[in-house]
């Protein structure tokens, strides 16, 4: 190894131990539900993004065995050669009638959507005015298009209108849009998509919602733009196949010009192999799931009302979360690693969650409540915060 990469290195994780902001990998022995094993250990789980219980379902499980048998186990070429098969193309029929749009193209990751739609439309003659707090993949996926990235103060409307409108009298840009995430992930608040949309209208904006932690868990189900009954209104649909879903992608949808844009001008897209056959079955079938019932959903509004008062009763800081994303926020970064730790030694698994992905000072426990989790498991992951909490000073 190079001798100034080995200094770089060691200097640099060092310090991350030092500021409590390095991140442990604990591999999850066996499957991903409401009970894991970690370190020999069974833990109540709050930290899957599995909202539904999908990634675990028998059902989901048959569709993908028996898929598997006829098709293999990987599609053998991108998309654009002879990697679409028919499965993909029943799985983009089905996005597009879950997020009521006239299409629906499918990509191998959430994040990979980001990278791949917005440098598809935008570049250096235009502009995007961004949430400052959507996600790392958005934020990327700008730096990519080389357009001139304008960060408004998170869900902020003022500020957003203000600088759309500084952004469209400049002249400077061909054109400009508007992202957001529609579910924050960290913080679990919706964005305010009607008031984008008014602004969107009158700056002649382009709009484009991030939906992953939205599919699944609001609208019935269906998303924060369905929430909002906004489906003609935006240009841009994302979401990702790996949290509510279950599985494994991620999917643009919008209207069939946009879609047949993005499948000749999308680099992931022309560039990476298709999903797996049997990933793509199972995936179908949970969007139809979706679709077909709200049981699943329901169940995890429930159990998210449920987790979220108990944690405020007992006197944990929540913030101001209007989904089953429920924070415990902390503050000090050495505090919530500590804070975590415990909750692991007592029997829940919560994963601290500290800069970078959250601002400093603002180190918080991510709890994720899902459609699988029984109210027995929640009574017990809060006697362990109540044990845990008063042992460190978080709560009297």
């Amino acid at each position: 190894m190079s001798k100034i990469l080995d200094t770089f290195l060691e200097e640099n994780l060092q310090v991350l131990h030092e500021q409590g902001l390095y991140n442990e990998i604990d591999p999850v022995e066996g499957a991903n539900g409401s009970i894991i094993k970690v370190r020999g250990k069974n833990l109540i789980n709050l930290s899957s993004n599995n909202y539904l219980g999908l990634a675990t379902n028998d059902e989901l499980k048959e569709v993908a065995k028996k898929t598997i048998e006829v098709y293999g186990v990987g599609a053998g070429a991108v998309r654009t050669i002879n990697g679409t098969l028919d499965l993909h193309v029943k799985l983009e029929e089905k996005l597009a009638e879950f997020k009521g749009t006239e299409a629906a193209i499918s990509y191998q990751s959430g994040f990979n959507c980001n990278m791949a739609a917005i440098s598809a439309v935008m570049d250096k003659n235009d502009a995007i005015l961004s949430d400052q707090l959507n996600h790392a993949s958005i934020i990327d996926g700008c730096r990519l298009s080389k357009a001139k990235i304008i960060a408004y103060n998170h869900s902020d409307m003022d500020d957003l209108r203000t600088k759309a409108k500084a952004a469209k009298e400049s002249g400077l840009y061909n054109k400009i849009m508007v992202i957001t995430d529609g579910v924050f992930s960290m913080d679990g608040d919706i964005a305010k998509l009607p008031e984008i949309v008014e602004i969107a209208k009158e700056f002649d904006l382009i709009t484009y919602v991030d939906d992953a932690h939205g599919s699944g868990v609001t609208g019935k189900g269906k998303g924060t733009v369905k929430h909002f009954g906004l489906e003609n209104e935006i240009d841009f649909q994302i979401g990702t196949l790996s949290k509510a879903i279950g599985v494994v992608g991620g999917y643009v949808a919008g209207k069939k010009q946009l879609i047949d844009w993005l499948k000749v001008r999308s680099r992931p897209f022309l560039f990476s192999t298709a999903l797996p056959p049997v990933d793509v079955a199972a995936i179908t079938r949970a969007v139809q799931m979706i679709i077909d019932s709200t049981e699943l959903h329901d169940k995890l509004w429930e159990n998210g009302d449920y987790l979220k008062k108990g944690l405020s009763d007992l006197g944990f800081n929540i913030g101001a979360s209007e989904t089953p994303i429920t924070p415990c926020i902390i503050g000090d970064e050495k505090l919530t690693q500590e804070f975590s730790k415990r909750l692991f030694e007592e029997g829940v698994y919560a994963k601290s969650i500290v800069f970078p992905t959250v601002p400093k000072g603002t180190g918080r426990v991510r709890n994720m409540p899902t459609a699988a989790h029984t109210k027995e498991m929640l009574d017990d992951a809060l006697a362990i915060y109540a044990k845990v909490g008063r042992e460190l000073g978080v709560i009297q």
